[in-house]
């Protein structure tokens, strides 16, 4: 009698996590190329009629995208931005009262209920409704006064890579023509390229701290809290590895109480004054013994092996590159842990929630 063998690990190219994240600088690309005529007219339409406030509605990985579309838009322009809360419309069927808003709703795939009963509320009440979606037969493009197809492609991991990013870069373009704001339009322009530098820096370092790890704090400010947010989902999403998001600005506080030694955290710190206060925290945790992975946008090209590489751009694009090379180690470190990061247990590509 033979034992069954085990099956082979899968190889880091293999997955289709890998090989979807991989195409990110020319869905990133298409997608710019695409829409640049929309981003231009929405821009010019909000300068010369700005909302009231704007009001994202997602799920997910998009609604960490919303997330830094909120730091965006709101110190670009100085419109204040706020997400939609999905279940009082679907559950409670309250009322919306706010006139003059703009509705960014964002999804992959544009068929939640939730989400389309709460898109479907705001355009009743006067809102101008903008999709961010990758599906432009879904109900969610069809409801929207603008759509922005993210043309991202076909995405079959459940673990969003390209849909993600491009709405990351969807929303940047959108803020670089409402602002006019031409240094960021030249970072914005430059994203593909960048994108494609960001997959090739090796974050292999951060992978056999967290091959064992039981829990992990992520932190970020800023333009990075929502790629923060994004992180620590992939995290627990394709390594069942429990990781918290906190700002560097709440983590001293009751959170510090489980750092102790060997505790990792992932710091993500952009290059400008926000970044700093990354950098401060992750030294004091450092200082407690914690097991400190910093992504530094401020030390880009450092030769540092405690320090994971990152590239230095536009303080409002450095986190978008951080998170691209974030997905190249989190899908190794899914097969280091023994997983298949296109396979999470009890998760599926679409989510209906109501």
């Amino acid at each position: 009698m033979h034992e069954a063998s085990s099956p082979p690990p899968i190889a880091e190219h293999a997955t289709l996590m890998f090989r979807e994240a991989a195409e990110l600088a020319d869905a990133v690309a298409r997608m710019l190329a695409a829409n640049a005529a929309t981003f231009a007219a929405l821009g010019a339409r909000l300068r010369d009629t700005p909302p009231a406030v704007v009001v994202t509605c997602a799920r997910g990985s998009s609604d960490h995208a919303a997330v830094y579309g909120k730091y965006l838009i709101w110190t670009k322009t100085g419109i204040p931005v706020a997400a939609a809360a999905p279940s009082v419309i679907s559950l409670y069927d309250a009322p919306i009262g706010t006139r003059n808003t703009l509705c960014i709703a964002i999804s992959q795939s544009g068929r939640s209920p939730d989400l389309l009963a709460t898109v479907a509320a705001q355009k009743a009440a006067g809102a101008h409704v903008v999709a961010l979606v990758n599906d432009e037969t879904s109900p969610l493009a069809a409801t929207a006064d603008t759509l922005i197809p993210l043309n991202a492609g076909a995405e079959k991991s459940v673990a969003a890579t390209k849909s993600y990013i491009c709405s990351l870069a969807a929303l940047a373009a959108l803020t670089t023509e409402w602002a006019d704001d031409d240094a960021l339009r030249a970072a914005v322009a430059a994203l593909p390229a960048d994108l494609a530098r960001a997959w090739t820096l090796d974050w292999s370092a951060a992978v056999e701290p967290l091959r064992t790890a039981t829990n992990l704090f992520v932190i970020a400010r800023g333009f990075g809290f929502g790629i923060a947010n994004e992180a620590a989902l992939k995290m627990k999403e394709t390594c069942a590895l429990h990781a918290e998001l906190f700002s560097s600005a709440e983590v001293r506080h009751g959170p510090m109480q489980l750092v102790d030694d060997g505790f990792p955290l992932l710091a993500l710190a952009t290059s400008d004054s926000v970044g700093d206060g990354v950098r401060s925290a992750a030294q004091e945790f450092a200082a407690r013994g914690a097991r400190v992975l910093l992504a530094d946008a401020g030390l880009d090209g450092s030769s540092d092996d405690t320090v994971l590489p990152a590239l230095a751009a536009h303080p409002a694009i450095e986190p978008i590159l951080m998170i691209q090379s974030f997905y190249r180690m989190v899908n190794a470190l899914s097969l280091a842990r023994g997983l298949n990061p296109d396979a999470p247990s009890h998760l599926s590509k679409v989510t209906r929630t109501l």
